[in-house]
């Protein structure tokens, strides 16, 4: 026996993904988060497994873990003192920023206090100008005093970001050597290794906030290393990251942003592979959990990489899934504005008290009491009945609401799904429909926890017409880990004109992007048969504020391919985007990226166990699908229907990790992989 686990770290759970790559066997398993320490539910979780199993913990070869130690440290604002040091002259660019509102139409809203207070910012007397070349010389006698003042200010960590850092990375290499080999136990982020690019202000703040990571990164990894490895002795570990794919532990630690988002960008890892096993291309994600909901669209088994996000009110510059995520889970409380006007949102009840009727003290009614109250959710409860909901108590904290309103309870319980839905429509909406994309060309797959229970109600308001629950929704996210890949992504900015001058200097660069990437392969101990490379180049209209990322085909030799083939592509990806090109315009080039993927061992889909007979009904119970009545309604086992069932809603289909709700004429039918296909009924 040779196992592969994946384990992702929820709000509400953390999940597990079990592969016996001997076998073939899948095996799922959920256990409830533990906020204060997330290691003690994944530790749990494994201990568990493997007594369930009956297996020994060093059999396990490889364990991927997707973590929110960063998410998490952001934001409750815990992360390490963190000391700042730049080109003398700069020091207050970390508060001046981009002169941007954080909300366009309030005046009175501000930007989250720096992580770094000015008496921790600190300047090197130096400079590089804008081509690389040294104005000012960093001399002996700056960096014994940058040294001085570092260590005067009793800073945890250091972020180094010097002023045309990313061209000519000298001065910041110099600076952390030797403030490294004064202070051997201080954390240091320089902004040429943390992501050496274009745009000062946000490479600036993507190393703050790396540095303010590291010291709990660091402690996290330290001590679940040490665990894991006495547990299973033999497993390699991968830490996921925001734009999918692995890294190892030591790079995680010394790059702890890149784990900012990687929950969400493994659920969309596993989404695609959940398509391709359907024959799907083009879908839309709907990851709902217990705290919020994520969505993403995925072109021809492609989701777009985004660089520019903001987590937590800080600017950050590094890949990630183009994942947009709203405050939509099964714990959002429900709530009054000034207004009058019930809001679901983003407030969660978390993991612990968790909603009311998880028992655990939580009183304030949340999307899980709404679904309970309706029928939607199982009386026996959660996990296959080994988590009690408690109906009692999820009435009594709808029963203000619904005084409040003047309605009954069910109606009431409606009417906050039916803001969660909207709410989860909306970001949904700004994926597609905002970006040129119509929402009823793609199948809407559902996952998470939740995303299954509410897929009905989204796609009816978005007029889509055909949903995939993959076999396990409620652990896609683990699957996902299973199934990714080692990756490392490399970079060189450089603001060249895309003409024939250029274009020796365009190829020598992927060049030497590519060198690096196969140094990379070589320390990661990828097989040359397992590697991957792959080029682009981020590209835009001269004096256009902002660039588009652009494929290269092949061996992204910029040399052999013709300047025609560059203007065409990106072309193609400017009409794609704004709808328009124009190609007599000049173009240049900001970025050329490359990127490293080694190919990992990982599962393939099992196809499913034929059915037999009819599909039969476990038995039914009272479902409201609006406000007003409820219907019988029959509930479906999932674990006993097999390949080739159909039968027409309304139902309900229960498993261990989640819950799909049909309504009334909704068509479903269980294909080969053992994925859901529903066509809708919208009359």
């Amino acid at each position: 026996m040779s196992w592969i686990i994946g384990v992702d770290v929820g709000g509400t759970f953390t999940d597990f993904h079990v592969y016996d790559d001997e076998s073939g066997d899948l095996r799922i398993h959920k256990t409830p988060s533990t906020p204060d320490n997330p290691a003690t539910a994944v530790l749990r979780g494994l201990n568990e497994l493997a007594q369930d199993m009956g297996g020994d913990l060093t059999a396990v070869s490889r364990l991927s873990h997707g973590t929110t130690i960063a998410t998490n440290a952001m934001i409750q604002r815990r992360g390490g003192k963190v000391a700042l040091l730049v080109t003398e002259g700069f020091r207050d660019l970390l508060e001046i920023g981009r002169q941007i509102r954080p909300h366009m139409f309030s005046f009175q809203q501000d930007h989250p206090a720096p992580l770094v207070p000015r008496e921790r910012r600190l300047e090197a007397a130096e400079r590089v100008l804008y081509d690389g070349t040294v104005h000012r010389a960093l001399g002996a006698e700056a960096i014994e005093r940058a040294v001085d003042e570092v260590r005067d200010s009793g800073a945890e960590c250091l972020a180094i970001c010097l002023i045309f850092g990313f061209i000519n990375p000298d001065h910041e290499q110099q600076l952390r050597d030797a403030i490294q080999t004064a202070l051997p136990d201080l954390q240091i982020s320089i902004s040429s290794e943390v992501q050496p690019e274009f745009r000062e202000y946000e490479r600036l703040s993507t190393t703050v906030l790396n540095a303010y990571l590291q010291p709990i990164m660091a402690s996290y990894l330290s001590e679940f290393e040490d665990r894991v490895g006495q547990m299973m002795p033999n497993a390699t570990l991968g830490i996921n990251q925001s734009a999918g794919g692995l890294m190892t532990p030591a790079r995680a630690r010394q790059l702890p942003i890149r784990t900012a988002l990687s929950g969400p960008a493994a659920g969309v890892v596993g989404a695609i592979d959940a398509a391709r096993s359907a024959g799907l291309a083009n879908i839309i994600t709907l990851d709902m959990g217990g705290t919020s909901a994520d969505v993403c669209l995925i072109r021809d088994r492609e989701a777009d990489v985004a660089y520019d996000r903001w987590i937590e009110g800080y600017p950050v510059r590094i890949a990630s899934v183009d994942v947009n995520a709203v405050g939509a889970g099964g714990g959002s409380i429900a709530w009054f504005e000034r207004d009058g006007l019930m809001k679901v949102g983003p407030q969660s009840a978390g993991a612990h008290p968790g909603p009311a009727c998880y028992g655990q003290g939580g009183t304030e009614p949340t999307v899980s009491d709404a679904n309970l109250v309706l029928g939607r959710l199982s009386p026996q409860g959660l996990l296959g009945g080994g988590m009690a909901l408690d109906e009692a108590a999820a009435r009594q904290a709808l029963e203000g609401a619904a005084a409040r309103l003047g309605m009954t309870i069910e109606r009431t319980a409606h009417g906050l799904l039916g803001i969660v839905v909207a709410n989860m429509v909306r970001a949904i909406r700004t994926i597609s429909v905002e970006r040129g994309h119509d929402p009823r060309d793609f199948v809407l797959l559902p996952f998470g926890g939740a995303g299954p229970l509410h897929a009905a109600d989204v796609a009816s308001a978005l007029g889509i017409s055909r949903m995939l629950v993959p076999p396990a929704p409620g652990i896609l996210c683990a699957r996902g880990l299973v199934v990714s890949d080692l990756r490392e992504g490399f970079v060189i900015s450089r603001l060249t004109p895309l003409t024939a001058a250029s274009k020796t200097d365009i190829a020598a660069n992927l060049a030497e992007l590519a060198d690096r990437a196969a140094a990379w392969f070589d320390q990661a101990g990828v097989a040359a048969a397992a590697r991957e490379t792959q080029y682009s180049l981020d590209m835009r209209y001269i004096g256009q504020n902002y660039e588009l990322q652009v494929e290269l085909d092949g061996n992204g030799d910029g040399e052999g391919s013709s300047l025609e083939v560059l203007h065409q592509a990106f072309f193609a990806v400017h009409e794609r985007n704004y709808g328009y090109h124009n190609p007599d315009d000049p173009v240049e080039v900001v970025n050329l990226r490359v990127t490293a993927i080694g190919r990992l061992p990982s599962p393939d889909s099992a196809p499913a166990a034929p059915g037999t007979g009819a599909a039969t009904p476990q038995g039914q119970r009272p479902v409201w699908f609006d406000g007003e009545t409820a219907l019988d309604t029959p509930v479906y086992d999932r674990a006993a229907l097999g390949a080739g069932h159909e039968f027409t809603g309304p139902a309900v289909i229960e498993q261990l990790d989640a819950t799909t709700l049909l309504g009334p004429g909704d068509r479903c039918r269980v294909d080969e992989a053992g994925n859901l296909v529903v066509e809708f009924n919208h009359d």
